[in-house]
């Protein structure tokens, strides 16, 4: 096992850790930056290949895949840095930027397609094709449109009150 990083409060609000990253569900930077190790065992776990390490912390990478609230991460990690084993959000929200194809003029619909939670609808318009819309409230922050968005027009925004992932 590795030792673990040495993050000082100075480090993780000066920038040299990503506060913010998203993180796997169910922890948090400041959980995981007081107590995680960097073993990488949630990333061999990982069954869809999401989670990576970043500055001596793990984080999810949604252009590789989706989360699928397994659970796995948090089963495996020896540290206590899940507070909820069983997470089924993410306290983030899928956003549309300007290069969605469709915003251009062309048709596609790969982030509805991909959506398991039937969160992102697309509305007709007058002379285009239609338009994605995305359901705060449906959306879980698991990432699957950003996977299968062509373009890398979708990302991911805070959801949470604070701005936090807890």
């Amino acid at each position: 096992m590795s030792q673990r990083p040495s993050l000082s409060r100075r480090q993780l609000l000066s920038g040299h850790v990503r506060s913010d990253a998203i993180r796997p569900p169910g922890t948090s930077t400041m959980l995981l930056s007081s107590a995680c190790t960097g073993c990488g065992l949630c990333v061999e776990r990982c069954p869809t290949g999401i989670i990576v390490i970043d500055g001596g912390l793990p984080r999810l990478e949604f252009r590789n895949g989706e989360c699928t609230f397994c659970s796995e991460c948090a089963q495996v990690c020896p540290e206590p840095v899940f507070t909820l084993s069983s997470a089924r959000t993410i306290p983030y929200v899928a956003t549309i930027g300007g290069e969605c194809l469709a915003v251009r003029d062309v048709a596609c619909q790969s982030c509805r397609d991909g959506c398991p939670e039937d969160a992102i609808r697309f509305r007709p318009r007058i002379g285009g094709p239609f338009l994605p819309s995305i359901n705060a409230d449906r959306c879980s922050g698991c990432g699957a449109c950003v996977a299968s968005c062509p373009v890398d027009a979708v990302e991911m925004e805070s959801h949470s009150p604070e701005g936090l992932h807890a």
